[in-house]
């Protein structure tokens, strides 16, 4: 799968990582219904290291479509909000 990190690059995910990322995205999605900005920044912060640790980034020049994008480090509780579906950032 593709993911796109919003504002950074895109990088290469293999299927095998999305239980521990539905994980955090669970916790994410939890954060934002309760308004907890504190867990809210740790949460997505560790989501998007576990990508970036996880994956394989694409080069600056490839041009593969997004299965998936995550905002970057810097949204807010209320951008991310605005993003999040029923399932979180993650479906599944």
């Amino acid at each position: 799968m593709i993911v796109r990190i919003m504002g950074e690059g895109q990088v290469k995910l293999d299927d095998v990582h999305f239980t521990e990322l539905n994980e955090l995205d669970d916790d994410l999605l939890r954060e934002v219904e309760s308004g907890d900005e504190a867990g809210f920044r740790r949460t997505l912060s560790t989501l998007l290291d576990a990508v970036r640790r996880l994956g394989t980034p694409l080069p600056d020049d490839a041009l593969e479509p997004s299965e998936l994008i995550l905002p970057a480090d810097e949204a807010t509780l209320e951008e991310v909000r605005e993003l999040l579906g029923d399932d979180g950032l993650i479906p599944g």
